[in-house]
Protein backbone atom coordinates (compact mmCIF):
# COMPACT_ATOMS: atom_id res chain seq x y z
CA UNK A 1 0.00 0.00 0.00
CA UNK A 2 1.45 3.36 -1.01
CA UNK A 3 2.13 5.88 1.73
CA UNK A 4 0.02 8.30 -0.32
CA UNK A 5 -3.06 6.37 0.87
CA UNK A 6 -2.37 7.09 4.54
CA UNK A 7 -3.89 10.17 6.15
CA UNK A 8 -1.13 12.51 7.41
CA UNK A 9 -1.33 13.53 11.05
CA UNK A 10 -2.44 17.07 11.79
CA UNK A 11 -3.89 18.76 14.86
CA UNK A 12 -7.22 19.39 13.13
CA UNK A 13 -8.07 15.68 12.89
CA UNK A 14 -9.51 15.86 16.42
CA UNK A 15 -12.80 17.66 17.10
CA UNK A 16 -13.92 18.12 20.70
CA UNK A 17 -17.53 17.40 21.61
CA UNK A 18 -19.78 20.18 22.83
CA UNK A 19 -19.29 20.65 26.58
CA UNK A 20 -16.64 17.92 26.49
CA UNK A 21 -14.59 19.32 29.38
CA UNK A 22 -17.64 19.40 31.66
CA UNK A 23 -18.60 15.88 30.56
CA UNK A 24 -15.13 14.60 31.37
CA UNK A 25 -15.20 16.30 34.76
CA UNK A 26 -18.49 14.52 35.50
CA UNK A 27 -17.00 11.18 34.45
CA UNK A 28 -14.02 11.69 36.77
CA UNK A 29 -16.23 12.78 39.68
CA UNK A 30 -18.35 9.66 39.30
CA UNK A 31 -15.29 7.44 39.03
CA UNK A 32 -13.79 8.91 42.19
CA UNK A 33 -17.00 8.29 44.13
CA UNK A 34 -16.89 4.65 43.02
CA UNK A 35 -13.16 4.45 43.84
CA UNK A 36 -13.90 5.64 47.36
CA UNK A 37 -16.62 3.02 47.81
CA UNK A 38 -14.29 0.29 46.56
CA UNK A 39 -11.62 1.51 48.98
CA UNK A 40 -14.09 1.41 51.87
CA UNK A 41 -15.01 -2.15 50.85
CA UNK A 42 -11.44 -3.47 50.68
CA UNK A 43 -9.64 -0.92 52.91
CA UNK A 44 -7.22 -0.73 50.00
CA UNK A 45 -7.36 1.54 46.95
CA UNK A 46 -7.77 -0.08 43.53
CA UNK A 47 -7.42 1.18 39.99
CA UNK A 48 -10.69 2.61 38.69
CA UNK A 49 -10.32 0.18 35.76
CA UNK A 50 -8.38 -3.06 35.37
CA UNK A 51 -8.18 -3.53 39.12
CA UNK A 52 -7.58 -7.28 39.06
CA UNK A 53 -4.08 -8.38 38.06
CA UNK A 54 -3.36 -11.82 36.57
CA UNK A 55 0.38 -11.52 36.09
CA UNK A 56 3.33 -9.12 36.03
CA UNK A 57 6.01 -9.85 33.45
CA UNK A 58 9.26 -8.43 32.15
CA UNK A 59 10.65 -8.84 28.65
CA UNK A 60 11.68 -6.77 25.65
CA UNK A 61 10.29 -5.32 22.44
CA UNK A 62 12.45 -5.62 19.33
CA UNK A 63 11.62 -3.27 16.46
CA UNK A 64 11.86 -5.03 13.11
CA UNK A 65 14.61 -4.16 10.64
CA UNK A 66 13.86 -2.48 7.32
CA UNK A 67 10.37 -1.22 8.10
CA UNK A 68 8.91 0.85 5.26
CA UNK A 69 8.76 4.62 5.91
CA UNK A 70 5.06 4.65 6.86
CA UNK A 71 5.74 2.11 9.64
CA UNK A 72 9.15 3.42 10.74
CA UNK A 73 7.63 6.08 13.00
CA UNK A 74 7.93 7.11 16.65
CA UNK A 75 9.40 4.38 18.85
CA UNK A 76 9.44 2.15 15.76
CA UNK A 77 11.47 4.61 13.66
CA UNK A 78 14.64 2.51 13.73
CA UNK A 79 15.72 -0.99 14.79
CA UNK A 80 15.99 -1.04 18.58
CA UNK A 81 15.32 -3.22 21.60
CA UNK A 82 13.38 -1.80 24.55
CA UNK A 83 13.02 -3.47 27.97
CA UNK A 84 9.36 -3.73 28.97
CA UNK A 85 7.19 -4.48 31.98
CA UNK A 86 3.75 -5.97 31.33
CA UNK A 87 0.64 -6.22 33.50
CA UNK A 88 -2.21 -8.60 32.58
CA UNK A 89 -5.60 -7.66 34.01
CA UNK A 90 -9.40 -7.67 33.90
CA UNK A 91 -11.36 -4.51 33.09
CA UNK A 92 -13.67 -3.71 36.06
CA UNK A 93 -12.55 -1.40 38.85
CA UNK A 94 -13.26 -4.04 41.49
CA UNK A 95 -12.23 -7.64 42.06
CA UNK A 96 -14.52 -10.24 40.48
CA UNK A 97 -14.23 -13.96 39.82
CA UNK A 98 -12.41 -15.07 36.69
CA UNK A 99 -15.44 -17.27 35.99
CA UNK A 100 -17.14 -14.10 34.76
CA UNK A 101 -16.44 -13.26 31.10
CA UNK A 102 -15.00 -9.77 31.04
CA UNK A 103 -12.64 -7.70 28.88
CA UNK A 104 -9.00 -8.56 29.59
CA UNK A 105 -6.07 -6.18 29.35
CA UNK A 106 -2.37 -6.12 28.52
CA UNK A 107 -0.52 -2.97 29.60
CA UNK A 108 3.03 -2.58 28.26
CA UNK A 109 5.58 -0.06 29.54
CA UNK A 110 8.53 0.39 27.19
CA UNK A 111 11.72 1.73 28.83
CA UNK A 112 14.61 3.72 27.42
CA UNK A 113 12.49 5.50 24.81
CA UNK A 114 13.91 8.58 23.11
CA UNK A 115 11.82 11.64 22.33
CA UNK A 116 10.01 14.44 24.16
CA UNK A 117 7.46 13.22 26.67
CA UNK A 118 3.95 14.52 26.12
CA UNK A 119 3.04 15.40 29.71
CA UNK A 120 4.87 18.50 31.04
CA UNK A 121 5.47 16.95 34.48
CA UNK A 122 7.25 13.94 32.96
CA UNK A 123 10.02 15.54 30.95
CA UNK A 124 12.66 13.41 32.67
CA UNK A 125 10.85 10.13 31.88
CA UNK A 126 11.94 7.73 29.11
CA UNK A 127 8.85 5.50 28.84
CA UNK A 128 6.11 4.74 26.35
CA UNK A 129 2.96 3.01 27.64
CA UNK A 130 0.66 0.91 25.46
CA UNK A 131 -2.70 0.05 27.06
CA UNK A 132 -4.40 -2.76 25.17
CA UNK A 133 -7.66 -4.71 25.63
CA UNK A 134 -8.88 -7.89 23.91
CA UNK A 135 -11.54 -6.03 21.90
CA UNK A 136 -10.87 -3.93 18.81
CA UNK A 137 -13.32 -1.23 19.95
CA UNK A 138 -14.70 0.42 23.08
CA UNK A 139 -18.44 -0.16 23.36
CA UNK A 140 -18.97 3.45 24.42
CA UNK A 141 -16.51 5.24 22.25
CA UNK A 142 -16.78 8.91 23.20
CA UNK A 143 -17.00 10.92 26.41
CA UNK A 144 -20.75 11.54 26.54
CA UNK A 145 -21.57 7.86 25.97
CA UNK A 146 -19.03 6.87 28.57
CA UNK A 147 -20.56 9.24 31.13
CA UNK A 148 -23.88 7.44 30.72
CA UNK A 149 -22.18 4.09 31.33
CA UNK A 150 -20.16 5.39 34.27
CA UNK A 151 -23.26 6.76 35.99
CA UNK A 152 -24.95 3.40 35.52
CA UNK A 153 -21.99 1.62 37.09
CA UNK A 154 -21.96 4.12 39.96
CA UNK A 155 -25.68 3.63 40.54
CA UNK A 156 -25.16 -0.11 40.90
CA UNK A 157 -21.70 -0.07 42.51
CA UNK A 158 -23.10 -1.69 45.68
CA UNK A 159 -25.03 -4.29 43.69
CA UNK A 160 -22.39 -6.79 42.53
CA UNK A 161 -24.93 -8.89 40.66
CA UNK A 162 -26.02 -5.92 38.56
CA UNK A 163 -22.43 -4.88 37.88
CA UNK A 164 -21.68 -8.42 36.79
CA UNK A 165 -24.68 -8.32 34.44
CA UNK A 166 -23.46 -5.08 32.88
CA UNK A 167 -19.89 -6.32 32.48
CA UNK A 168 -21.01 -9.71 31.18
CA UNK A 169 -23.30 -8.04 28.65
CA UNK A 170 -20.39 -5.99 27.36
CA UNK A 171 -18.13 -9.01 27.17
CA UNK A 172 -20.63 -11.42 25.64
CA UNK A 173 -22.41 -9.03 23.34
CA UNK A 174 -25.66 -9.35 25.28
CA UNK A 175 -26.95 -5.92 24.32
CA UNK A 176 -30.55 -6.63 25.33
CA UNK A 177 -29.56 -6.43 28.99
CA UNK A 178 -27.96 -3.05 28.43
CA UNK A 179 -30.85 -1.77 26.34
CA UNK A 180 -33.16 -2.66 29.21
CA UNK A 181 -30.98 -0.57 31.48
CA UNK A 182 -31.28 2.46 29.23
CA UNK A 183 -28.16 2.04 27.11
CA UNK A 184 -28.68 1.66 23.39
CA UNK A 185 -25.55 1.08 21.36
CA UNK A 186 -25.66 -1.46 18.53
CA UNK A 187 -21.89 -2.00 18.60
CA UNK A 188 -22.39 -4.02 21.79
CA UNK A 189 -23.87 -6.74 19.58
CA UNK A 190 -20.44 -7.20 18.01
CA UNK A 191 -18.52 -7.62 21.26
CA UNK A 192 -19.05 -11.31 21.93
CA UNK A 193 -16.26 -12.46 24.22
CA UNK A 194 -16.18 -16.06 25.42
CA UNK A 195 -14.17 -16.66 28.57
CA UNK A 196 -10.91 -17.85 27.06
CA UNK A 197 -7.28 -18.28 28.10
CA UNK A 198 -5.85 -14.77 28.47
CA UNK A 199 -2.49 -15.61 26.86
CA UNK A 200 -4.13 -16.58 23.55
CA UNK A 201 -5.90 -13.25 23.14
CA UNK A 202 -5.08 -10.44 20.72
CA UNK A 203 -5.03 -7.08 22.51
CA UNK A 204 -5.96 -3.77 20.87
CA UNK A 205 -5.48 -0.07 21.65
CA UNK A 206 -9.17 0.34 20.64
CA UNK A 207 -8.73 4.11 20.29
CA UNK A 208 -6.39 5.94 17.92
CA UNK A 209 -2.93 7.32 18.62
CA UNK A 210 -0.64 9.52 16.65
CA UNK A 211 1.83 7.36 14.76
CA UNK A 212 4.56 9.86 13.93
CA UNK A 213 3.57 11.38 10.60
CA UNK A 214 0.36 9.32 10.54
CA UNK A 215 -2.44 8.00 12.80
CA UNK A 216 -2.92 4.39 13.85
CA UNK A 217 -4.46 1.83 16.13
CA UNK A 218 -2.12 -0.77 17.62
CA UNK A 219 -2.42 -4.39 18.66
CA UNK A 220 -0.39 -7.21 20.19
CA UNK A 221 -1.13 -10.63 18.67
CA UNK A 222 0.11 -14.12 19.68
CA UNK A 223 3.18 -15.01 17.62
CA UNK A 224 4.93 -18.04 19.12
CA UNK A 225 3.28 -21.40 18.59
CA UNK A 226 2.67 -21.98 22.31
CA UNK A 227 0.48 -18.89 22.76
CA UNK A 228 -1.14 -19.23 19.32
CA UNK A 229 -2.29 -22.67 20.49
CA UNK A 230 -4.13 -21.01 23.40
CA UNK A 231 -6.25 -18.75 21.17
CA UNK A 232 -9.91 -19.58 21.68
CA UNK A 233 -9.15 -22.10 24.44
CA UNK A 234 -12.03 -21.74 26.94
CA UNK A 235 -11.62 -21.83 30.68
CA UNK A 236 -12.82 -25.17 31.95
CA UNK A 237 -15.99 -25.74 33.95
CA UNK A 238 -13.76 -26.29 36.99
CA UNK A 239 -12.14 -22.84 36.71
CA UNK A 240 -11.85 -21.08 40.04
CA UNK A 241 -11.95 -17.40 40.99
CA UNK A 242 -8.25 -16.94 40.18
CA UNK A 243 -8.08 -19.23 37.15
CA UNK A 244 -6.36 -16.68 34.90
CA UNK A 245 -3.59 -15.95 37.39
CA UNK A 246 -3.02 -19.68 37.82
CA UNK A 247 -2.80 -20.19 34.05
CA UNK A 248 -0.34 -17.32 33.63
CA UNK A 249 1.85 -18.47 36.52
CA UNK A 250 1.89 -22.10 35.35
CA UNK A 251 2.69 -21.09 31.77
CA UNK A 252 5.64 -18.82 32.53
CA UNK A 253 7.08 -21.16 35.15
CA UNK A 254 8.37 -23.34 32.31
CA UNK A 255 8.27 -21.42 29.04
CA UNK A 256 8.38 -18.03 27.39
CA UNK A 257 6.13 -16.39 24.82
CA UNK A 258 6.27 -14.07 21.83
CA UNK A 259 3.67 -11.59 20.60
CA UNK A 260 3.79 -9.30 17.59
CA UNK A 261 3.06 -5.58 17.76
CA UNK A 262 1.16 -4.35 14.72
CA UNK A 263 -0.09 -0.97 13.48
CA UNK A 264 -3.30 -0.24 11.54
CA UNK A 265 -2.87 3.10 9.80
CA UNK A 266 -5.69 5.55 9.13
CA UNK A 267 -6.66 5.68 5.44
CA UNK A 268 -10.17 7.20 5.43
CA UNK A 269 -11.35 9.71 8.05
CA UNK A 270 -15.01 8.95 7.30
CA UNK A 271 -14.87 5.17 7.52
CA UNK A 272 -12.24 5.18 10.28
CA UNK A 273 -13.34 7.87 12.77
CA UNK A 274 -10.98 9.12 15.44
CA UNK A 275 -13.60 10.64 17.73
CA UNK A 276 -15.79 7.52 18.13
CA UNK A 277 -13.78 4.54 19.34
CA UNK A 278 -16.85 2.28 19.15
CA UNK A 279 -16.45 2.02 15.36
CA UNK A 280 -14.04 -0.66 14.18
CA UNK A 281 -11.64 0.39 11.45
CA UNK A 282 -12.12 -2.05 8.53
CA UNK A 283 -9.09 -4.25 8.11
CA UNK A 284 -9.90 -4.84 4.46
CA UNK A 285 -9.14 -1.16 3.90
CA UNK A 286 -6.14 -1.01 6.21
CA UNK A 287 -4.75 -4.25 7.66
CA UNK A 288 -2.66 -4.43 10.81
CA UNK A 289 1.02 -4.46 9.76
CA UNK A 290 3.87 -5.95 11.84
CA UNK A 291 6.30 -3.49 13.44
CA UNK A 292 7.94 -5.28 16.39
CA UNK A 293 8.22 -8.49 18.40
CA UNK A 294 7.44 -8.71 22.13
CA UNK A 295 9.51 -11.41 23.82
CA UNK A 296 8.68 -12.62 27.34
CA UNK A 297 11.07 -15.19 28.89
CA UNK A 298 10.12 -17.77 31.55
CA UNK A 299 9.77 -16.16 34.99
CA UNK A 300 7.80 -15.97 38.22
CA UNK A 301 4.75 -14.03 37.06
CA UNK A 302 2.99 -13.34 40.37
CA UNK A 303 5.43 -13.17 43.26
CA UNK A 304 4.14 -11.24 46.29
CA UNK A 305 6.70 -8.44 45.80
CA UNK A 306 5.99 -8.15 42.08
CA UNK A 307 2.21 -8.11 42.62
CA UNK A 308 2.42 -5.32 45.22
CA UNK A 309 4.80 -3.31 43.02
CA UNK A 310 2.52 -3.54 39.98
CA UNK A 311 -0.75 -2.98 41.83
CA UNK A 312 0.27 -0.26 44.28
CA UNK A 313 3.36 1.49 42.90
CA UNK A 314 3.49 1.13 39.12
CA UNK A 315 1.25 3.28 36.91
CA UNK A 316 0.18 2.69 33.31
CA UNK A 317 -1.36 5.55 31.38
CA UNK A 318 -1.86 6.07 27.62
CA UNK A 319 -0.60 9.63 28.18
CA UNK A 320 2.73 8.26 29.47
CA UNK A 321 4.12 8.61 25.98
CA UNK A 322 6.26 10.57 23.58
CA UNK A 323 4.73 13.27 21.40
CA UNK A 324 4.96 10.99 18.36
CA UNK A 325 2.31 8.71 19.92
CA UNK A 326 -0.14 11.27 21.30
CA UNK A 327 -3.49 9.62 22.27
CA UNK A 328 -6.31 10.86 20.04
CA UNK A 329 -10.09 11.14 20.25
CA UNK A 330 -12.72 11.84 22.87
CA UNK A 331 -12.15 8.74 25.00
CA UNK A 332 -8.40 9.37 25.09
CA UNK A 333 -8.93 12.99 26.13
CA UNK A 334 -11.16 11.75 28.95
CA UNK A 335 -8.38 9.43 30.09
CA UNK A 336 -5.86 12.18 30.77
CA UNK A 337 -7.90 13.44 33.77
CA UNK A 338 -9.30 10.05 34.73
CA UNK A 339 -5.94 8.29 34.98
CA UNK A 340 -4.35 11.18 36.86
CA UNK A 341 -7.15 11.30 39.42
CA UNK A 342 -7.22 7.54 39.90
CA UNK A 343 -3.45 7.20 40.23
CA UNK A 344 -3.22 10.07 42.72
CA UNK A 345 -6.00 8.58 44.87
CA UNK A 346 -4.57 5.05 44.74
CA UNK A 347 -1.03 6.06 45.67
CA UNK A 348 -2.08 8.43 48.45
CA UNK A 349 -4.53 6.00 50.06
CA UNK A 350 -2.04 3.13 49.89
CA UNK A 351 0.84 5.36 51.09
CA UNK A 352 2.96 4.45 48.08
CA UNK A 353 5.30 6.67 46.05
CA UNK A 354 4.32 7.76 42.55
CA UNK A 355 7.32 6.89 40.43
CA UNK A 356 8.05 6.33 36.76
CA UNK A 357 10.63 3.57 36.47
CA UNK A 358 13.66 3.91 34.19
CA UNK A 359 15.20 0.44 34.60
CA UNK A 360 13.83 -3.06 34.44
CA UNK A 361 15.93 -3.76 37.55
CA UNK A 362 13.40 -1.77 39.57
CA UNK A 363 10.82 -4.52 39.02
CA UNK A 364 11.13 -7.02 41.88
CA UNK A 365 11.61 -10.74 41.25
Amino acid sequence: MSTATYVPYNDNLEQKQENEDQIIDSVVESMMRVNTRVFDKHRHAKRDAHAKCHGVLTGHVTVYDNLPPHLAQGVFARPATYPVVIRLSTAPGDIHSDKLPSPRGMAIKMLGVDGPQLLPNRQDATTQDLLLVNHPVIAFGHASAYLKTQKLLEKHADDPDMVRRIVAALARGGSKALHALGIDNPVVDTLGAPNNHILGETFFSMAAVRYGDYVAKLCAAPLSDNVRALTGQPLGDDADDSALRNLVVDFFNGQGAEYELRAQLLTDIEKMPIEDASIEWPQEDSPYQPVARLTIPPQQAYSPARRVFADDVLSFNPWHCIEAHRPMGSIMRARIKAYEASSKFRHEMNAQPRIEIDSIGQVPD
